[in-house]
């Protein structure tokens, strides 16, 4: 069952990624927060490709690292926390992106990343068969 989750997680990871460089980054652009950007030399699409390559990165590498595994679901768990304020943003300003129209999407959005988290963790976790 969990190597049915990771590469699950995998190709969640790498449909992501993609659409994040290809047919939905202007999207992602007006998720990025202002505050994001204002104190770096990255602006918003700049932060679009680079969360999108490092989801290619990660869901390559649950797949293409079998041994540092567990090292990769904390990675992606990390990375799924770290992308919540951004969630947060997008709900509280009312901004659509892809698949995410309307405030009870935008609302519901938040409530799936921590069962994305626990996904990560547990799909990444070593067997406890013998």
């Amino acid at each position: 069952m969990r190597a049915i989750a990771r590469w699950a997680l995998a190709a969640l990871l790498v449909a992501a990624g993609l659409s994040h460089l290809f047919w939905a980054r202007k999207g992602y652009r007006i998720v990025v927060p202002d505050w994001a950007v204002d104190h770096t030399p990255f602006d918003k699409d700049a932060v679009v490709v680079a969360s999108g390559a490092a989801e290619l990165l990660m869901g390559a590498g649950v797949i293409g690292l079998p041994r540092e595994r567990r090292r990769m679901g904390a990675i992606i768990a990390a990375f799924f926390v770290a992308v919540f304020p951004g969630n947060v943003h997008q709900w509280r300003t009312g901004r659509e992106a892809p698949m995410l129209r309307t405030d009870r999407a935008r609302f519901i959005r938040l409530f799936l990343q921590p069962v994305l988290v626990a996904w990560a963790l547990w799909s990444t976790a070593p067997d406890t068969r013998r």
